[in-house]
């Protein structure tokens, strides 16, 4: 997905989440969006939920059975491809399914992986709003497989900002 397309979903996740849908009311929800917000005022004192590809290595070294990693990759042959040992694969844009979310057990820490670790984090304020303990690995894949495309993504990002010398006020 690129990045319109994950903007377009984030989006619609917010209206889904905030609008009400009873009686076609132009106003959020006052309770969920107090729910939203607690949520949110949590990411800070936790560090924004992310966690390092080193300490989700050191976890699969010590084998520990307290975490289930998520590949949310929107495309299954890259899971095919290669993955972190023991994840399972559900997509980003249907995690929220109800057949996905019964595999998301409540009492584990869940670790979300995409190819760079933004597309990870769509999710994260709904998935922690219905109750999980979500996180999501920094930088994805890019830190994880050695020449991952991601990384190339990353690099071209760089180096378009270098080049087109975008306005910043200071």
């Amino acid at each position: 997905m690129n990045k319109r397309g994950a903007a377009a979903y984030a989006f619609v996740m917010v209206l889904i989440l905030v609008t009400p849908s009873a009686y076609g009311e132009n106003v959020a929800s006052d309770s969920m969006a107090n729910k939203l917000n607690e949520v949110l005022l949590q990411a800070q004192s936790q560090k924004d939920w992310q966690t390092s590809a080193d300490d989700v290595f050191t976890m699969i070294k010590e084998k520990k059975t307290d975490f289930l990693i998520v590949d949310v990759r929107p495309n299954p042959q890259e899971y095919k491809t290669a993955h972190i040992v023991g994840s399972i694969s559900i997509p980003h844009f249907e995690i929220l399914k109800p057949e996905n979310l019964a595999k998301l057990p409540k009492g584990k820490k869940i670790i979300l992986v995409c190819a760079t670790g933004q597309t990870c984090n769509l999710p994260i304020v709904a998935l922690r709003a219905l109750g999980y303990d979500v996180y999501s690995m920094r930088f994805g894949y890019t830190a994880w497989i050695k020449d991952y495309r991601g990384a190339k993504l990353m690099q071209d990002a760089i180096q378009g900002a270098a080049t087109k010398n975008y306005p910043v006020e200071k």
